[in-house]
């Protein structure tokens, strides 16, 4: 409780730090959009009914390399000059 009176100033109004200024207006910022989101969503409810787009089961990503054990990976980089 000692240190909420030193963080008080003379009027009796909390004192702020820039980081404590700085993360109010990001949070009225994302206030803001929220807002104006779900007002663009109430006024095109077509937009808002697909919903985020379906992933696929299937991954589309490339079959990775075998792997290969850390000793032939060690006598591999040893014999390239790179371990000694």
């Amino acid at each position: 409780m000692a240190d909420d009176v030193n963080d008080r100033r003379p009027g009796g109004a909390k004192a702020t730090t820039p980081q404590d200024a700085e993360a109010q207006a990001v949070r009225d910022k994302i206030a803001r959009l929220r807002a104006l989101r779900l007002a663009h969503e109430a006024a095109n409810p077509s937009s808002s009914a697909k919903g985020p787009p379906a992933r696929s089961r299937a991954s589309k990503k490339t079959p990775a390399a075998k792997s290969v054990p850390l000793s032939d990976w060690l006598n591999d980089q040893e014999q390239q000059g790179r371990r000694k």
